[in-house]
């Protein structure tokens, strides 16, 4: 039997299974960060971008987070039931959900400042290993 045949369905030859597996291991650690903001991670990372961008709609946020506005419905729901962001038709196109975010959304910040220092603490590579380990994750990501 041609065991090289099958060699490509190994689990340690799979450029999917460590970016699973670290995907999963990062988003733990990030828990006892955000329960004490009572925030989850794709809450969090919701608020990441509406702390840089203020305002957008549901659309672009997707487009950011590679997420559907099946997935964000509810997280965004949840965090306007929070008073993190409100979310209102726009004026000019009805079909677009605007979101912006609240005082008590952009107070959270201060709260949550120390997460990616920590979250660093956790991971433990070098600032030029992290670094180009991000660049070749968002490669990898424009490629898909």
């Amino acid at each position: 039997m041609d065991t090289q045949k099958y060699d490509c369905l190994k689990l340690e030859n799979q450029l999917c299974f460590p970016l699973y597996a670290c995907s999963k291991e990062i988003v733990r650690r990030y828990k006892p960060f955000l329960d004490p903001l009572d925030l989850t991670y794709t809450q969090y990372i919701v608020m990441m971008v509406m702390w840089e961008k203020k305002e957008m709609n549901v659309k672009e946020l997707g487009s950011c987070l590679y997420l559907d506005s099946g997935t964000l419905t509810p997280v965004l729901k949840k965090l306007e039931s929070k008073g993190y962001i409100a979310r209102a038709r726009s004026k000019f196109d009805e079909r677009n959900l605007v979101l912006t975010i609240t005082e008590k959304g952009e107070a959270l910040k201060e709260r949550a400042v120390e997460i990616p220092q920590k979250i660093g603490q956790c991971v433990r590579l070098k600032p030029e290993e992290a670094g180009q380990l991000v660049q070749l994750l968002h490669r990898l990501l424009e490629h898909l």
